[in-house]
Parts: C-alpha cells; sequence; structure tokens
C-alpha cells in the first residue's frame, strides 16, 4: 500500500501503529504549491511524533477556500508530491472545509497548525482534544508562501 490511502485504509493502517504506542501527527492544507516554507514546516510537524498525516484539502476544498482559480496543481499530483518527502508518513484527501470529520477518525496525539491560528480560531481545536489530543502551533517561515510566490509569477507587489 502506498503513502496517499482513503481514510477507510489510513484507520486500518493506524490500528497496529497505534497499538505499538505510536504517536500520532496530523496537519492539513493546500500544498498547492510546495515551497521551502512547507517543506520547513512539514518537517516540523513531523518532529512532535512517530507518523506524520498530512490531510489534504481536495480541489473543491481549494476552491472554496482559495477562489475559482485555485489550486494550481490538481489533487492527485499534490498528494504525490507530499508523499515523495521523507517526513510525510501519509496523505488522505478530505473534500470539506475543514479535516474535522477525518480527524475525529483518526484521532491524532497531536495536530499541528500554522502560527497564524490559535486554539480559539482553529475549527480542529474541539475534535482534538475531545479525543484527548494536543494542539501544536508551528511559526510561518518568513516571506516564504504560496500567496507571495503567485504575486512573484504574476509580477504583482
Amino acid at each position: 500500500m502506498g503513502k496517499v490511502l482513503t481514510i477507510e485504509e489510513l484507520v486500518q493502517e493506524l490500528i497496529p501503529l497505534k497499538q505499538k504506542n505510536k504517536k500520532i501527527v496530523t496537519t492539513n492544507g493546500c500544498f498547492d504549491i510546495l515551497h521551502v516554507g512547507h517543506v520547513r514546516y512539514l518537517q516540523k510537524s513531523a518532529e512532535f511524533g512517530d507518523i506524520l498525516i498530512v490531510c489534504l484539502n481536495s480541489d473543491n476544498s481549494v476552491k472554496q477556500l482559495k477562489g475559482p482559480e485555485r489550486p494550481l496543481n490538481n489533487e492527485n499530483d499534490r498528494a504525490e508530491v507530499l508523499a515523495a518527502l521523507g517526513c510525510v508518513d501519509y496523505v488522505v484527501i478530505f473534500d470539506e472545509p475543514t479535516p474535522v470529520n477525518y480527524l475525529a477518525k483518526i484521532k491524532p496525539d497531536i495536530h499541528t497548525k500554522g502560527g497564524d491560528y490559535n486554539e480559539d480560531n482553529l475549527p480542529e481545536t474541539k475534535v482534538i482534544k475531545e479525543n484527548g489530543g494536543k494542539l501544536q502551533f508551528i511559526q510561518f517561515v518568513e516571506g516564504k508562501s504560496t500567496t507571495g510566490l503567485l504575486k512573484k509569477i504574476s509580477g504583482k507587489k
């Protein structure tokens, strides 16, 4: 089995890992144009546990969040690129605006999110805490963002 799984496949994969007390870490995002800020964020996320799962926004949910011009890369391509990273153990694609329903099934020990969020404005907070998990917020790499890259490509400042 590869690294890109359905939620049903992932839940089955996690059973023996959880029995071995492996610490499960999740994060989520669009990861439309992978850049060094993403890579450092994912590497830092992986440091919090044994298994890193990336919950990836589907094409449909990226459009809802970012607008009709996004994503630039389709969900299967984005998932494959993420799965190729050594720090990522699994990728699962979700179709809602947030991965709350998937996180309820995964029940991670730790969920990471970018430093522009906090417990009060993060939709995932409730489900993580209800299942005994903890939140970790990771600071962004200054000047590294997909939006910034798109502005640079288009010549806008």
